[in-house]
């Protein structure tokens, strides 16, 4: 949602032309009076974060279809109806889901997700904006509810910003995407084919390097049999305060409390209703070519009649290299508790909430959970638009009483309980090619070589491979 004035957003414009014009005072006559200098907007991740009301102003190239990116409702410039589409197809190969236990067999497949969007600005206070999602699995195998939605309201909401004491206050009140900091653990999930969404109300208040938020959600249950068939999720609730505070120190520092509510929630060694509270910090920050992000969460609450106690760290930070192609020197270290002792009335095990998908990598060998994770890697960016990855992923239990975790808490079938510490290693390469202004592609390869722990269960290595493309308009 846009906040700023008009007159702010135009201003490098204007500054632009004024310098050009007091300069011309003492220059030839002749010569042109002003450059237009307004940046056309780019495609953004979150669509309804984008102002096209600056092809309002003449002097912006013009493009074809800009007529269906602006069109203005009434005389007010900043009253405009905005169109968009995004569309990503992804070959993805897998040869051992599951570690190749059970049904995990080798499968080859193309997901696509197809997205339409309106979006209404009303003066400088009212936002109306529609999303529509159609995502589909050809040839896979095995079709979970991430993987296919038929078409299918993703979000509609409604938001008003004003001004108040000084800062900045915003509403919104729908069906909206929601996600904080690096999506650890609160994301749209974008790896997946299904993208998660919330029947929320959210407000937020902005002022100086303070901001505060509070939201109170149901996430969406999707559902695959008809189009137009997603629901409120009537056994879950994710709601909770959150605050940001920049430049605290050399960088930022933000933290949340949320009550997440499930019904019939089901753990190795507890089942029944799940009331867990969670509590969240995390400081992020860049100081010359050090950057860094670490965060912790503390879990509490309980499952049925046993108590919860549950946590994670997850850091990442780097060094950038003073060298051609720019090399960044990174490592990543996670941890998450399992639960030790069955039968002890307690329940350790960590729940990651709702995580993006490839925090890890694309591949969703292992999920945020009784876990040790350790990656170095390094990347390389030959040119601006080009970006090289190449990672060892190291992998340990945090406790050998709880299991191997896939992504969405999949348990690895016999592993509780049984085998040592030691998970695995995989090798990750990635690049990613912006090959437009608005198309990317990107290539990512994993080879993960299982410990005896899951060897001893009848899994096996696991190799995946996949190729995608992105468009937005």
């Amino acid at each position: 949602m846009r906040n700023v004035p008009p007159l702010f957003r135009c201003s490098p414009y204007i500054v632009a032309t004024t310098l050009v014009l007091n300069a011309g005072s003492y220059a030839n006559a002749d010569e042109p009076a002003s450059v237009c200098t307004v940046p056309r907007p780019s495609v953004l991740f979150n669509r309804w974060q984008e102002d096209w009301s600056v092809l309002a102003n003449p002097c912006v190239p013009a493009k074809p279809l800009d007529g269906l990116k602006y069109m203005p409702l009434g005389g007010d410039p900043d009253s405009y109806l905005s169109l968009g589409a995004n569309l990503r197809e992804r070959v993805e190969v897998n040869d051992a889901p599951l570690f190749g236990i059970g049904a995990g067999h080798s499968d080859t497949y193309l997901i696509q997700r197809a997205q339409v969007s309106a979006d209404a600005y009303i003066a400088q206070h009212f936002q109306f904006f529609v999303q529509l999602e159609d995502a589909r699995a050809f040839g896979k195998d095995t079709v979970s509810p991430v993987d296919k939605n038929p078409l299918d309201l993703e979000q509609a909401f409604v938001a008003w910003v004003g001004q108040l004491a000084g800062g900045t206050v915003k509403l919104r009140l729908g069906r909206q995407e929601m996600a904080f900091d690096l999506q650890r653990f609160i994301s749209v999930r974008d790896g997946p084919n299904v993208r998660q969404t919330y029947d929320a109300v959210w407000a937020d208040y902005e002022n100086g390097k303070w901001r505060f938020i509070g939201y109170a959600t149901q996430p969406v249950q999707n559902r695959n049999v008809s189009a137009f068939d997603d629901v409120s999720n009537q056994h879950l609730t994710f709601s909770g305060v959150r605050f940001e505070r920049q430049d605290a120190g050399p960088g930022d520092l933000s933290g949340y409390y949320s009550l997440y509510s499930r019904s019939n929630a089901q753990f190795l060694d507890a089942t029944g209703d799940e009331h867990r509270n969670v509590f969240d910090l995390r400081y992020a920050g860049k100081t010359g070519r050090a950057d860094w992000d670490v965060e912790s969460m503390w879990q509490t609450g309980h499952v049925g009649s046993k108590t919860i106690g549950a946590w994670a760290v997850g850091s990442l930070a780097g060094y950038t290299l003073d060298a051609p192609w720019t090399p960044r020197l990174g490592i990543q270290i996670d941890a998450a508790s399992g639960d030790r002792h069955p039968n002890d009335g307690r329940v350790e095990t960590f729940n990651p909430l709702f995580p993006n998908g490839y925090y890890f990598t694309l591949a969703g060998y292992t999920g945020y959970a009784n876990i040790i994770h350790i990656k170095p890697s390094i990347t390389l960016k030959p040119s601006s638009r080009l970006a090289l990855l190449a990672a060892l992923g190291f992998q340990w239990r945090e406790t050998t009483g709880d299991a191997v975790y896939q992504q969405g808490n999949a348990i690895v079938p016999g592993t509780a309980g049984h085998g040592t510490r030691w998970t695995g290693m995989y090798a990750q390469l990635r690049a990613d090619w912006t090959i437009a202004d608005n198309l990317i592609g990107s290539v990512e390869a994993v080879h993960f070589q299982v410990g005896n722990s899951i060897r001893s269960v009848g899994g096996s290595n696991a190799d995946y491979f996949g190729v995608e493309l992105k468009y937005g308009w």
